[in-house]
């Protein structure tokens, strides 16, 4: 790539104006630990991939171990005697995960990982009865939540093959509805498709959904964090989100759940149960009959795991701190800084840009497919030729988020640079 789109930039100039966009607005990239570059010129990767995996916070060591200190110094008694008592912990995360979503605190709960908890919500929400059997979800959703829904069909009886219905995007899912709502029990989407990186349009999809007399939820992986959310108005009746991605809460991290206003306390809805689904108050009365509180809490099962909450309080903090409004302003300067560079280096190479190019369609992904080869050989080469770290998914996506946490224009640069280097160009 030797021009930017302004005719005659040099590569050195177009490093300069990376750089000078980075002085005028940096980011928070000093709050997290980014890894070292494994190849290229600079000391520090330029990390693209907070849609696989965010980064560590720089606080998260240090509160993760204020926390292991209180059991090593109080051990049982940390349940109520310690800084952040064990017994209530979780309600620490509720009010900072409830504003991250639009919701209402007692819609809110962390807890579990992803696919469990759409089990768990598909356990209250998905009762097929009669001809109102089928569970409508992107063709290209992400693999678990494919398996949980065919999972969910066979547990009702019901064949996945005919049950299970896959539509290409939120159009194809609007025409579905108009024309045979009557028969879809369960409408279950990415808010953000994890392939395309396209934004859905929750709302619209939610009252049509509605109005075709199904259930709505939301697999909010790559929405949380990215892109701002407003689920009590919007209406869906659940969502479940995870926090290793945009939420940089560590591998595996815990997920959040949202059940709408509406059906809390609803006692015709049926809901699994265990100990942390009684309510608080009673809990150590040990009784044999929960009494389920009339908030997202009663969706709970067993105590949660402290040391797994620690990085999710530390990191919601964090954009409590910055604020998703901040964020996804320069979400959409940061994408579309980048989007402008593989303007240049795209249209010459076997490459295209699938995400869509309006910023209101999409949050800070942009994928692109590769027209030879393997999109893991590539997303390698740019790793350890280059340290621009990205996401393979074969056979032919390549995957670059610029976060806006923590990503920099230098980054997306680089990315660029690397890319025009890795891919040849078409004779």
């Amino acid at each position: 790539m030797t021009h930017s789109l302004r005719t005659g930039l040099s590569i050195q100039e177009m490093q300069e104006e990376a750089l000078r966009r980075d002085a005028e607005d940096p980011g928070n990239r000093d709050l997290f630990l980014v890894p070292p570059a494994e190849g290229g010129d600079y000391p520090e990767s330029a990390y693209l991939a907070g849609n696989s995996l965010g980064l560590q916070p720089r606080a998260t060591r240090t509160e993760l171990l204020a926390d292991l200190e209180a059991w090593a110094r109080l051990g049982v008694e940390g349940h109520m005697e310690a800084e952040r008592p064990w017994l209530p912990y979780h309600e620490l995360l509720t009010e900072p995960a409830a504003r991250l979503v639009g919701a209402l605190p007692e819609e809110t709960v962390v807890m579990n990982s992803l696919t469990v908890n759409l089990h768990l919500l598909m356990v209250s929400f998905y009762r097929p009865e009669g001809r109102r059997t089928k569970i409508v979800i992107e063709d290209t959703a992400f693999p678990s939540d494919s398996y949980a829904v065919r999972s969910q069909a066979r547990f009702h009886g019901l064949d996945p093959e005919t049950t299970v219905v896959r539509l290409r995007d939120g159009r194809q899912v609007l025409d579905f509805l108009a024309r045979e709502g009557e028969t879809v029990a369960l409408v279950m989407l990415g808010g953000v498709n994890y392939l395309t990186g396209e934004l859905m349009d929750i709302p619209a999809i939610t009252t049509a959904g509605h109005a075709a007399g199904a259930v709505v939820g939301w697999d909010l992986a790559h929405a949380a964090g990215n892109v701002p959310l407003s689920l009590h108005e919007w209406g869906p009746d659940f969502a479940a989100w995870c926090s290793y991605k945009y939420l940089n809460s560590g591998p595996g991290a815990l997920g959040g759940v949202f059940v709408h206003q509406r059906h809390l306390g609803d006692p015709t809805l049926p809901r699994f149960e265990g100990w942390w689904s009684t309510e608080q108050e009673t809990r150590f009365q040990m009784a044999p009959v929960s009494r389920p509180p009339a908030t997202a809490d009663a969706w709970q099962i067993s105590n949660p795991p402290i040391y797994a909450m620690g990085p999710v309080r530390t990191s919601l903090e964090l954009f409590d701190q910055v604020g998703m409004a901040e964020l996804r302003a320069r979400s959409v300067r940061l994408t579309g800084y980048l989007e402008s560079l593989l303007d240049v280096v795209v249209p010459s190479r076997p490459l295209s840009v699938v995400t869509p190019r309006e910023p209101g369609r999409r949050g800070c992904q942009l994928s692109l497919r590769i027209g030879s080869g393997s999109a893991a050989e590539l997303a390698w080469r740019l790793r350890r030729e280059h340290g621009v770290v990205t996401d393979a998914r074969e056979p032919d996506i390549v995957r670059m988020a610029p976060t806006p946490l923590y990503s920099t224009y230098h980054d997306c640069w680089r990315a660029a640079v690397a890319l025009a280097d890795c891919v040849q160009e078409e004779s």
